[in-house]
C-alpha cells in the first residue's frame, strides 16, 4: 500500500502547477481528478526534438526548447514539455491569427500597469515578443557568459527566467516580465492542449488530473465526485489513452 503524502510535505513542482491550472477545465469534470503518481504515463520519446519550426529560426528554436524544459521538466509524474511537444505547439501559435495579434485589439494608447479588465496593453504581438524576448535573453547570456541560454547549466536558466519574471531582465524594446509570462502562458495552453495543436502527444497530463477530453459521454463518472477517472483521455482526432 503507498504511503500517503505527508500533509507537511511541500507539493512538487508538477503537481502544483496542474493544480493551479484547473481553472481551464470545466468544473463538471475537475471532481473526477485523482493527483497521484500511479497517474502518470511512461516517459515518452522527446517529440519535438524532429519537428521542424515554421516561425523559430534554429537559434530561437534551442531556446524554446530549452526554456520549456525548466518550466515542466519530465519527473516521476511523467513526461515533460520537450516530451510532450509543447514547443510544436507555441510554433504552430505564432502562425495562426493568435500569433499576428488579430484576436484583441491592438491600437494605442498603450496603458502600463493597468488593470486587467482593460485588456491587452502592449504594441507587440505574440510573435514579436517571442522575437524580441529571445534576442534580449540571449543577448544578456552571452554578455554574462558568452553562451546563448540553451548553452547554460539547468541551474543558471532558472535563475535567468527568475530574472525575467521579475522583470530584472528587460530593455526598451520589451519586458522582460511580458516575455516571460507569455512563454509561461503558451507553455501551460500547450501541455493541456488537444494533441491535436501540437502539445500533450500522450495525453498524460489529462490523465493525471483525470480529464476524459473529447469523450461523448463520461456522466456516469461527473455524478462519482472525489473517485478517479477510470477510463483514458480521448483527443479530439479520435487518439486516445487507456
Amino acid at each position: 500500500m503507498k504511503k500517503p503524502q505527508d500533509p507537511h510535505q511541500p507539493v512538487p513542482a508538477r503537481r502544483r502547477f496542474l493544480q493551479q491550472s484547473l481553472s481551464l477545465i470545466p468544473l463538471a469534470v475537475v471532481g473526477t481528478a485523482s493527483f497521484t503518481s500511479e497517474a502518470a504515463t511512461p516517459k515518452s520519446p522527446a517529440v519535438s526534438q524532429d519537428y521542424v519550426p515554421q516561425f523559430f529560426d534554429p537559434g530561437q528554436w534551442r531556446f524554446i526548447l530549452a526554456a520549456t524544459d525548466r518550466l515542466i521538466p519530465t519527473d516521476e509524474l511523467g513526461p515533460g514539455a520537450i516530451a510532450e511537444g509543447v514547443p510544436v505547439f507555441i510554433d504552430r501559435q505564432m502562425e495562426v491569427p493568435y500569433g499576428y495579434g488579430q484576436l484583441w485589439y491592438m491600437h494605442a494608447p498603450f496603458i502600463a500597469n493597468t488593470d486587467p479588465l482593460f485588456g491587452y496593453q502592449s504594441a507587440l504581438t505574440p510573435r514579436e515578443i517571442y522575437r524580441q524576448g529571445i534576442a534580449l535573453t540571449n543577448g544578456w547570456c552571452q554578455q554574462q557568459w558568452k553562451k546563448d541560454f540553451a548553452d547554460l547549466s539547468h541551474d543558471q536558466q532558472e535563475q535567468i527566467l527568475t530574472l525575467l519574471e521579475k522583470n530584472t531582465l528587460k530593455n526598451d524594446s520589451v519586458s522582460g516580465a511580458l516575455f516571460f509570462e507569455q512563454l509561461l502562458e503558451n507553455t501551460k495552453e500547450g501541455y493541456l492542449a488537444d494533441p491535436i495543436h501540437g502539445g500533450n502527444q500522450s495525453m498524460s497530463s489529462w490523465k493525471l488530473i483525470g480529464y476524459p477530453g473529447a469523450r461523448a459521454d463520461f456522466t456516469d463518472a461527473v455524478a462519482q465526485p472525489n473517485e478517479p477517472y477510470p477510463l483514458g483521455p480521448v483527443s479530439i482526432s479520435g487518439k486516445r489513452m487507456v
